[in-house]
């Protein structure tokens, strides 16, 4: 049996502002090592709210979340975050004005390890950019790229601490059907062959398909299937 990297448990979130609203309503996740995972849903439903708290960035009103055994809630979330959770976003979120692998090295940075030339961390980073097929874009700012390289820089950068965990939101949102397929591919291809696992908020139904299990968030529930 696969081992569990994320539990949730009875996670419900309500937002005061503008008007009260209760956006999850006791959601339950398990999730295993090597397992990908499709989260469906109309927009403003909360799909995007639930990838935050399992990624420790919102704190839930009510519930548990468990990331490697761990109860977050006696950790530091920003420790649990760097060292076990990589994030890909729909917008990027990279640093313009800063080279492709000075954005993969952030996470290291982050976390205090050494990037300079020759560090391992630096290494990792090259061979990152390599595995997405960005090696030689690797001292380009990333103003100077184009949106589907933006993305392959992400994932490298989502990589750089060795995650257990990719949360993706929307990850191909902005792109167009050629790139959308490579950045799915990398995700998917990443996730099973290093034994990671993959939470995927999407409106693509072809991509849901593509990941080992889907579920459906509606009216504040989460529903497999």
């Amino acid at each position: 049996m696969s081992e569990t990297i994320l539990q949730a448990k009875n996670i419900h979130k309500t937002f005061d502002y503008p008007v009260k609203a209760q956006i999850l309503k006791g959601v339950d996740l398990t999730v295993s090592r090597g397992e990908s995972i499709a989260i469906m849903g109309r927009s403003g439903e909360g799909k995007s709210t639930l990838l935050y708290i399992l990624g420790t960035l919102e704190t839930p009103c009510k519930g548990t979340l468990e990331i490697a055994g761990q109860d977050i809630s006696h950790f530091n979330k920003s420790t649990i975050r760097n060292r076990r959770v990589g994030f890909v976003f729909q917008s990027f979120h990279l640093l313009e004005d800063y080279t492709a692998l000075e954005n993969v090295l952030m996470p290291a940075r982050v976390g205090r390890r050494s990037i300079t030339k020759g560090s391992e961390a630096y290494k990792k980073g090259l061979e990152l950019l390599d595995h997405v097929g960005l090696s030689d874009r690797s001292h380009f700012h990333t103003k100077q790229l184009s949106g589907g390289e933006k993305q392959r820089v992400a994932i490298a950068r989502a990589l750089c601490n060795d995650p257990d965990i990719i949360l993706a939101d929307e990850p191909s949102g902005n792109l167009d059907s050629q790139n959308a397929k490579v950045i799915h591919d990398l995700l998917l291809n990443f996730t099973h062959q290093n034994h990671k696992a993959l939470i995927m908020v999407t409106h693509d139904q072809d991509l849901a398909k593509l990941c080992d299990t889907q579920y459906h968030l509606q009216e504040g529930v989460l529903e497999r299937g």
